[in-house]
């Protein structure tokens, strides 16, 4: 399914949805943070997705990780919220979704790097990799404030 994401754009169209959801900045022993390039958008990004009902925060950020990128990792601690009510995504098959997302720290443990259906191509990369890759600005953003070192309250 495709996607186009919208941030602060006065032309975006309307939410449909409020979604929760959690992404996951992932480290391994080098430092170095694990990054997916997404089918249905070509950006890379950080492991994540909406939860299931019945699920934890942490759980949901342990599955999208191990189902996106082939790495199981355990949760070490928060890198923020981000809530901006001007950022949707847009799909094709007509959702319009707002997320609630919290973005986790956490590390790798196990596994072996693989796409999935989701996700075309996984790498690790140097913090300061990740400045040239294509990516949307939240995505960028999250990645920021965990190189900074500071956990923002709410975005």
């Amino acid at each position: 399914m495709a996607r186009r994401d919208y941030e602060d754009d006065p032309n975006a169209p309307k939410p449909n949805s409020l979604v929760p959801a959690a992404s996951v900045v992932v480290v391994d022993e080098s430092g170095r943070v694990l990054l997916h390039r997404r089918t249905d958008n070509g950006m890379w990004a950080l492991p994540g997705g909406k939860m299931e009902l019945g699920e934890s925060l942490a759980g949901c950020g342990i599955r999208e990780t191990r189902e996106e990128t082939g790495i199981d990792i355990e949760i070490t601690g928060i890198v923020g919220t981000y809530t901006n009510p001007g950022h949707v995504f847009a799909y094709d098959d007509g959702e319009v979704r707002q997320e609630f997302s919290i973005c986790l720290l956490g590390r790798a443990v196990a596994g072996t790097l693989r796409a999935s259906d989701e996700s075309f191509e996984v790498a690790w990369f140097e913090p300061a990799e990740v400045d040239t890759l294509p990516m949307v600005a939240s995505i960028r953003k999250r990645l920021n404030d965990w190189r900074s070192g500071q956990m923002p309250v709410v975005h």
